[in-house]
C-alpha cells in the first residue's frame, strides 16, 4: 500500500518536472525566434516606432482689447458623464440620494427641473447591468469651477470614481469672454476639412490666423534605459497674442445705440464703426441683422467692408476734389437747378428738396444731386475716366488691410449703354454707380476732421509673441487726402448739414456735443431695378464738430416703422453714441461719472422722440459702466438685479449673467422689473422688462 501511495507521487513529481522543462524549452525556442531567427522583423517593428514623429499643436494665442481685456481665448471645458457600469458603483446609495442630487441639478444646471434631472439620471437603471451606458452625458460645456461644484452634489461627493461612477471629459474650446460684442470682427475658429487642425474662418480670427496659430512642434519616441518614451524633438511656438483697438467700453455704447434704434424703427440690419480721428483706430465696430428664428437683433456679417451705392454721403468725396483742385473757388456761386437736368441724353438728375437755384456752398447742406453734378462734369466732361484717376490717386482704392477678414476695396462702374462714361461720371459724383464699403467714407470723413491727414483704418494696434511689435500708424495713399484749408472749409459744410437753416440733419442738433456729417440715401436693387420702397440710410461724420475727436460711420437698411429718414435713423445712433461717450465724460470733459457714484449723480443725455417728430433732451437715468453690467446696482446674491434704466441688450447681459431667463415688450430703456428687483428667485426663472423711451 505504502509503494503504491510512493510510485502515484513519483509519478507526479516526474509529470510536473516534464512539464516545466517543456515549458522551459517552448521558452527557449520562442526566446531564440525572437532574438535570433526573427531579429531583423523584430528590430524593424522597433525602428519604425522609434522613426514615428507626432505633431504638438501650438497654443492658439489670444485676441484682446485696447486695454488688454480678453475677446478671445482658449479655455478648458468638461463634459460630465456617468458610468453606470462602474466595478463598485453603489446603486443603492445612489437611489436613496436621488431626490437631494436631482434638486441641486435642477438648482445649478436649470436645463431641468428637479423631476426631469431625477427621471434623466434614473433611466439607464432601468436596463440589465450589463447593458448599462458607461458614458453616460449629463451637461457638456461646464467650467473648472461647474465640475468642483458639481463634485459636492450628494452621491457624485464620494471620492473613489468606482463607486459613483461621476467622469469628466476635458476640451480646449475658444471661448469670448464678452459674449457676442464685436463678434463678427473678432472672427470664429473650426476644422479644416483636409488636416482637422483649429484655423481661424471669419474675422481677426482668419485675418491673422497665420499669427494666431503659432508653429507647430515635433516629438518622436527614443528608446531610453528602462522603458521606450515620448521626447520632444522641435518644441511648438505658441501663437502670438493680437492687441486690437478696440475699446470696451465704446463697444458697448455702440452696439447698444445701434440696437436700440433698429428695434424702433424696425431695420433689417445695421452696421456702425467708430474711430480715432487722429489715429485711425477703430474704437469700436458692430454689425446686427434681425434675427431669423426670434425676436431682436443679432450680430450680422461684417457689412463695414463689404461694398453697397453709398448715396448721398459721398457727395462730400466729390465736394473735396472740387475744392482742392479748384473746380469751385467761389462757394457763392448760383448753380441752376431747376426741377431736373437731363444730362448727356440720360435720365433727369432730380433733388429730393427742389429750388430754381443752389449755392455752390449749400450744395452739402441740402444734398443737392444737380448741384453735386454739375460741379464735377465741368472738369471731367470731356474725360470722365480721369475723375476715376483722380480718386484712385487719393488712395482711396488701396486696400486698407485693417485686419478685418472679408473687406473688398472700392469700385466705380460704368452705366451700360453710357455715352462715354458721361452718364455714369454724373451718378458717381452724388453716390450711386459705385460700391463703397463703409469704411471706406468713414476714411474720407476722418481725413476731413483730421485737417486732410488721410489714415488707414486699423483694428490691430500690436502683436505680442516671440517678438513684440507695436504696428505704427498708416496712411492712405501719400498721407494726405487734402490740404488743411479744403478740410476746415469741408469741416464747415459738414456742420452745416445739421445747424444750416436748411440741414438735412437737423434732427440731430444738440448743444451738449455738437456734430458735423452727411446724411445719405440710396434706394436698394432688386431684380436688376431700383426698388423705391427699399432704402439704405447712412450718416457719416465726427464729434465734436468744433474739436473733432472721433468719426462715425452707421449705416440702417430698410426701416419699417417710426423713423424714415437718414437723420432719424443712422444718424440718431451716431448722436446718442456721442451723448453717451460725453455722458462718461470720454471726450475730454469733465465728468461726474464714477464707478460707484450713485445712479442719481450720472446723467444720462438721450434723445426722444414721437413718431417722426424730435422732443430735445432729457435726463433720467445713469449710464451703467461696462463693469457695472457684471454687477448692476449691488444686489443680494440669488436675487432679481435692479436694472432700471439699462438699454435692453445692457439689462439682458445683467440678466443672464445673474442666472435668469428674460421676456420683454417695448422699447428703449428698461422703466419696470416683474417681479421686483431684489426678490429672491432661484435661477433659471424667467424676468419680465417693460422698456419704454
Amino acid at each position: 500500500m505504502k509503494k503504491d501511495n510512493r510510485s502515484n507521487i513519483l509519478f507526479r513529481y516526474g509529470f510536473v518536472i516534464v512539464a516545466i522543462l517543456a515549458l522551459s524549452a517552448c521558452i527557449v525556442v520562442k526566446l531564440c525566434n525572437t532574438t535570433i531567427v526573427d531579429a531583423d522583423k523584430w528590430n524593424e517593428s522597433a525602428n519604425k516606432l522609434l522613426r514615428q514623429t507626432k505633431v504638438i499643436v501650438p497654443g492658439r494665442g489670444n485676441i484682446l482689447a485696447s486695454d488688454g481685456s480678453v475677446l478671445a481665448t482658449n479655455l478648458n471645458f468638461y463634459t460630465a458623464r456617468i458610468d453606470y457600469r462602474a466595478e463598485k458603483f453603489n446603486e443603492k446609495l445612489f437611489r436613496d440620494t436621488i431626490d437631494a442630487l436631482a434638486s441641486k441639478m435642477a438648482e445649478h444646471f436649470p436645463v431641468r427641473t428637479a423631476e426631469g434631472w431625477k427621471k434623466h439620471l434614473l433611466k439607464p437603471l432601468e436596463k440589465v447591468r450589463e447593458r448599462r451606458p458607461r458614458a453616460y452625458k449629463l451637461l457638456n460645456g461646464l467650467s473648472h469651477a461647474d465640475m468642483e461644484t458639481m463634485r459636492t452634489f450628494p452621491f457624485f461627493s464620494i471620492k473613489n470614481r468606482n463607486r459613483n461612477g461621476l467622469i469628466f471629459e476635458k476640451y480646449m474650446r475658444r471661448f469670448n469672454p464678452y459674449g457676442d460684442m464685436a463678434r463678427r470682427s473678432i472672427g470664429g475658429v473650426g476644422e479644416t476639412s483636409d488636416s482637422k487642425e483649429i484655423h481661424g474662418i471669419s474675422g481677426l480670427e482668419k485675418a491673422l490666423d497665420s499669427l494666431l496659430y503659432g508653429k507647430i512642434g515635433y516629438s518622436k519616441m527614443i528608446n531610453l534605459t528602462k522603458k521606450i518614451t515620448d521626447w520632444t524633438d522641435v518644441p511648438a511656438v505658441p501663437g502670438s497674442d493680437i492687441v486690437t483697438t478696440i475699446d470696451i467700453n465704446m463697444q458697448d455704447i455702440v452696439e447698444s445705440e445701434l440696437n436700440n434704434v433698429l428695434d424702433t424703427c424696425g431695420a433689417d440690419w445695421g452696421v456702425a464703426v467708430l474711430m480715432d480721428v487722429k489715429t485711425g483706430d477703430i474704437k469700436a465696430i458692430s454689425n446686427l441683422e434681425r434675427n431669423p428664428h426670434g425676436r431682436g437683433y443679432i450680430e450680422a456679417r461684417n457689412r463695414a467692408v463689404m461694398g453697397y451705392e453709398p448715396g448721398s454721403v459721398v457727395k462730400t468725396l466729390s465736394m473735396m476734389i472740387a475744392v482742392e483742385d479748384g473746380i469751385v473757388t467761389d462757394l457763392d456761386e448760383v448753380l441752376p437747378t431747376g426741377s431736373g437736368w437731363a444730362y448727356a441724353g440720360g435720365r433727369a438728375i432730380t433733388d429730393a428738396h427742389h429750388s430754381v437755384a443752389i449755392r455752390a456752398g449749400d450744395v452739402l447742406e441740402q444734398s443737392s444731386n444737380i448741384g453735386m453734378a454739375r460741379i464735377i462734369t465741368r472738369k471731367y466732361n470731356d474725360n470722365p475716366g480721369a475723375f476715376y484717376s483722380r480718386v484712385k490717386a487719393l488712395g482711396f482704392l488701396e486696400p486698407m488691410n485693417t485686419g478685418i477678414a472679408g473687406e473688398v476695396p472700392p469700385r466705380f462702374d460704368s452705366i451700360p449703354s453710357d455715352r462715354g462714361g458721361r452718364i455714369a461720371l454724373s451718378r458717381m459724383s452724388y453716390g450711386y454707380a459705385t460700391e463703397i464699403p463703409p469704411l471706406y467714407t468713414l476714411a474720407i470723413y476722418n481725413a476731413i476732421a483730421n485737417d486732410g491727414v488721410f489714415v488707414r483704418p486699423r483694428l490691430v494696434k500690436e502683436v505680442k509673441g516671440a517678438v513684440d511689435s507695436v504696428l505704427p500708424i498708416g496712411y492712405m495713399g501719400n498721407g494726405r487726402a487734402c490740404s488743411p484749408r479744403t478740410a476746415g472749409i469741408l469741416r464747415k459744410m459738414l456742420t452745416n448739414v445739421v445747424w444750416g437753416d436748411h440741414g438735412t440733419g437737423r434732427f440731430l442738433r444738440n448743444e451738449t456735443v455738437r456734430i458735423a456729417g452727411k446724411t445719405g440715401t440710396c434706394y436698394m436693387i432688386e431684380n436688376g431695378a431700383y426698388n423705391q420702397s427699399k432704402k439704405r440710410l447712412a450718416f457719416c461724420g465726427f464729434f465734436p464738430a468744433e474739436n473733432p475727436k472721433y468719426s462715425c460711420v452707421v449705416l440702417t437698411c430698410h426701416p419699417t416703422k417710426n423713423f424714415f429718414g437718414a437723420a432719424t435713423t443712422s444718424g440718431q445712433v451716431l448722436r446718442n453714441v456721442a451723448l453717451k461717450l460725453y455722458s462718461r465724460g470720454l471726450l475730454d470733459n469733465s465728468s461726474d461719472y464714477r464707478e460707484n457714484t450713485p445712479s442719481a449723480a450720472a446723467p444720462t443725455f438721450y434723445a426722444s422722440a414721437s413718431g417722426n417728430k424730435y422732443t430735445g433732451l432729457r435726463s433720467e437715468f445713469a449710464i451703467p459702466s461696462f463693469k457695472s453690467l457684471k454687477s448692476p446696482k449691488s444686489t443680494a446674491k440669488g436675487c432679481i438685479p435692479d436694472v432700471k434704466g439699462y438699454g435692453l441688450r445692457e439689462a439682458i447681459v445683467a440678466m443672464e449673467s445673474s442666472g435668469y431667463n428674460v421676456d420683454y415688450s417695448g422699447s428703449g430703456y428698461v422703466r419696470s422689473i416683474s417681479p421686483a428687483a431684489g426678490t429672491r428667485m432661484p435661477k433659471g426663472s424667467r424676468v419680465k422688462l417693460s422698456l419704454s423711451h
